[in-house]
């Protein structure tokens, strides 16, 4: 397996273009301020220190792009993975911006792919935080141009990047991810395992950590399994776990610590719609700093369901999940 070795005067991008894998490519401390995308299978990137390594970037929703249009959401990335089995490890991916009331969303890390790992891993942002690939039925039709919105068009988005089909697994473990509204959404079979979320303060009041839209089709979707909420600023009672972004989104809280900050009905609807009659949340076993009324459209797990979960994680990965 081949190894590289980087520092922040190099060029990770021109570096990760040239590598085909299995390889490894560890970066030494320092801040690399650079936006990298991952197109190659089994690359590992092994940061020197959490902390102190770190890949970091600017873009944001609503700044002007090249082609005369606005980023929009998923051209914000710092980070975006599309091959396959990719492991990041040991460091921190952030997206600097800090005003997405003003700015819009603005993406630290993109998975458009199958099979990536992140562990031990900071991933900082404010709103839209982590993207896990893949995207919603809608808008892929929308950034392939086949709508007569003549805002998009095909191309938009890069069509490695446009996942549509296929379930994608991705694991987290003893990752923090921060960030203020929907800093965890998308449509992958995703597992955090002994994982902290850390909600900042919300200009616009009220935060959401995740924002699930798996399609019916997918009987797996998200799975918080013994994982911290915590507060990194924001208000007592002014952050819910989770709200459907898509009909059908799916998420499992499991084992999971909640301090003040989470509202104690735990989800949201999202705004006027009639998703509370599809969304699949579930939960089982929280401990929470204040008391919990959840809402009645949530269902809570029996500890048979919960412990089959569970196994399934640890089958999956092979004892990760503890």
């Amino acid at each position: 397996m081949k190894t590289m070795y980087l520092t922040p005067a190099d060029d990770v991008q021109s570096a990760v273009n040239a590598l085909k894998g299995p390889a490894t490519v560890r970066l030494s401390n320092g801040i690399y301020r650079q936006k990298i995308k991952i197109t190659a299978d089994d690359i590992t990137i092994i940061g020197e220190n959490r902390e102190k390594t770190v890949i970091t970037f600017d873009d944001y929703a609503k700044k002007p792009h090249a082609d005369g249009r606005e980023y929009n959401t998923f051209r914000t990335y710092t980070l975006c993975v599309t091959g396959k089995r990719v492991k990041i490890e040991n460091l921190t991916v952030e997206n600097s911006n800090t005003q997405p009331e003003v700015k819009g969303q603005c993406v630290a890390l993109s998975v458009n792919a199958d099979g990536f790992i992140a562990e031990n891993v900071d991933l900082k942002s404010t709103q839209d935080t982590l993207f896990t690939a893949p995207f919603p039925d809608d808008l892929v039709i929308r950034y392939s141009g086949l709508t007569e919105d003549k805002t998009y068009y095909a191309g938009f988005i890069s069509k490695d990047e446009l996942c549509l089909e296929g379930n994608l697994v991705q694991l987290f473990k003893n990752c923090r991810i921060y960030g203020t509204v929907d800093y965890v959404f998308g449509c992958a079979e995703a597992y955090f395992i002994g994982c902290q979320f850390i909600s900042l303060p919300e200009a616009r009041g009220t935060g959401f950590v995740a924002a699930p839209a798996h399609s019916l089709a997918r009987s797996r979707g998200y799975v918080f399994y013994e994982c911290a909420f915590k507060s990194g600023g924001a208000a007592k009672n002014s952050v819910y776990l989770a709200r459907p972004w898509r009909d059908f989104g799916k998420c499992e809280f499991i084992n999971c610590r909640l301090e003040s900050h989470i509202n104690g009905e735990l989800f949201d609807k999202w705004n006027d719609t009639h998703r509370n009659k599809t969304a699949r949340f579930y939960y089982f076993s929280l401990r929470s700093e204040a008391p919990l009324t959840p809402v009645k459209w949530a269902s809570e797990l029996t500890e048979k369901q919960a412990n089959e979960i569970i196994n399934y994680c640890n089958a999956k990965f092979k004892g990760n999940a503890r």
